[in-house]
């Protein structure tokens, strides 16, 4: 998975050039909604019918996000700012050049701009199945 994982990261830095696009999403769970900047069907050998987006996430000056869900695999990369991201139950820290990694279907309780005064934004990167969604709304 680890290998896949890393091949699929360096496709999609080489082909970020070719897809820009702005989706609206209802489901967003921040005030801005993420912008995908990329998105690409993987039709390799042994990889059928996988889709990779890439979208920059923009939080406000102290924004906290809605509780959610991200049904496929999960990459992040903080591009500026600092973030506080509570999954599954546990406080993650983050400034500009931290990368982390979270598993399918876990719990955002909540993911917040610690800064009142500068927006943060994250590069976040998904790996599923062609038109799974990349993000679901927890139920209240």
């Amino acid at each position: 998975m680890k290998k896949l994982s890393i091949s699929l990261f360096a496709l999609c830095a080489f082909l970020t050039t070719s897809v820009k696009a702005q989706v609206h999403d209802e489901n967003s769970p921040v005030k801005i909604p993420p912008q995908v900047i990329f998105k690409q069907l993987i039709q390799l050998s042994g990889i059928k019918e996988q889709e990779v987006t890439m979208a920059i996430v923009t939080y406000s000056p102290g924004e906290t996000s809605s509780a959610h869900r991200h049904p496929i695999p999960t990459f992040g990369y903080v591009l500026e700012g600092e973030i506080e991201s509570t999954f599954e139950g546990k406080v993650y820290h983050y400034k500009p050049g931290d990368a982390f990694f979270e598993e399918p279907n876990g719990l955002h309780s909540g993911t917040r701009n610690v800064n009142e005064d500068k927006p943060a934004k994250l590069l976040a990167f998904f790996v599923g199945d062609k038109n799974k969604p990349i993000i679901v709304p927890e139920k209240k």
